[in-house]
């Protein structure tokens, strides 16, 4: 809204646009999927009114207006997660369990093609300057660069280490997370060339990665329950914001300049921007146990985060000495988190 457009408001009214980000967030209600299976990554799409959400080999398709599943796309193995290029029509899936990236029609979510990637992809984003997709390859440490318009490899990108999330600034440069290496590395979308290695510290193994396009901030949800805020252009840590334990995703919320941090305690971080470079938490939300992944509407400003109810976790052994809780058949869902 302009100034000028303000100017007309009533006084009463300019305030409550005023405070309205103010207000906090709270669990509103949640999507029953149900099924069985693990989840990973999960995407908003704000352009269609989407909700892509991985579970286990198939993604389900809910429409965020009447919040029911729509549609669902299988015939995977271990899905990882979503991105879409919505200038082509088309979404793309990484598909970790069978090294494929699978190139899906967003208006029919009919399978057009499954190409090949590296080993186990992971993290995967549209960079709509080169028209590319980058799928991340946890196990060969490596990107496989995918031309988004007629789903050829483009090239591949070797990396220092085990790649986490990934963001993309729109104007040639993305950006992942090296989780082994406590770093972030910094490509050149269109000559495939790694332009810089920036250490994190004290952030230790970066996970979720979120960016703020307008003043060039990346925003890395790491172990130890720190948020590391870098310079996207050189590099320099400038802020570390606590945030909860386990964190897995990071959103940033541009209109309300807001960071989140889902994490697997069971809460959900929020940072304000409260000046260049001073970031503080603004509240701490409770969401659920295991709810360490989420997807942020920037149109409603409404967050998802996937979950379900646990049973006991197994026996340990020498090769799973931190077994997992397992996961009760029928009770996997998404939370909705409003203001």
């Amino acid at each position: 809204m302009t100034k000028t457009a303000y100017a007309l408001l009533p006084l009463s009214l300019v305030m409550t646009a005023a405070l309205s980000f103010a207000q906090g967030y709270k669990v509103s209600g949640e999507i029953p999927i149900g099924g069985s299976g693990g989840w990973d990554y999960l995407m908003a799409d704000s352009e269609n009114h989407r909700l892509y959400v991985s579970h286990g080999t198939e993604v389900v398709v809910i429409d965020l207006d009447s919040q029911k599943i729509i549609g669902r796309i299988g015939g995977m193995n271990r899905i990882h997660g979503i991105a879409v290029a919505n200038d082509l029509g088309t979404g793309f899936i990484s598909d970790g369990g069978a090294n494929e990236v699978v190139a899906f029609n967003l208006k029919d979510l009919s399978v057009k093609g499954k190409i090949k990637a590296g080993t186990n992809p992971d993290g995967i984003v549209y960079d709509p300057a080169s028209k590319r997709v980058f799928a991340f390859n946890g196990r060969s440490q490596d990107a496989t660069a995918i031309d988004a318009t007629t789903d050829a490899v483009a090239g591949t990108v070797k990396l220092d280490g085990k790649p986490e999330f990934p963001v993309s600034d729109g104007k040639g440069s993305v950006y992942v997370n090296v989780e082994d290496k406590n770093e972030i590395e910094r490509i050149n979308s269109k000559t495939l060339a790694v332009g810089a290695h920036w250490p994190i510290s004290p952030c230790e193994s970066p996970s979720g990665l979120a960016m703020d396009k307008t003043n060039r901030r990346l925003f890395s949800v790491c172990d130890g329950k720190v948020m590391a805020i870098t310079d996207a252009d050189s590099g320099k840590v400038v802020a570390t914001p606590p945030i909860g334990d386990g964190p897995d995703a990071a959103a940033f919320d541009a209109e309300a300049k807001l960071a989140f941090s889902s994490n697997g305690d069971g809460t959900l971080t929020v940072i304000k921007e409260t000046g260049k470079d001073n970031y503080s938490v603004a509240e701490t939300v409770k969401t659920a146990r295991g709810a360490r992944t989420m997807a942020l509407d920037e149109k409603t400003h409404k967050i998802y985060l996937p979950t379900a109810s646990f049973g006991p976790a197994p026996q340990a052994t020498a090769s799973a000495p931190h077994p997992r809780p397992s996961i009760l058949p029928g009770t996997f869902k998404v939370l909705v988190l409003a203001k």
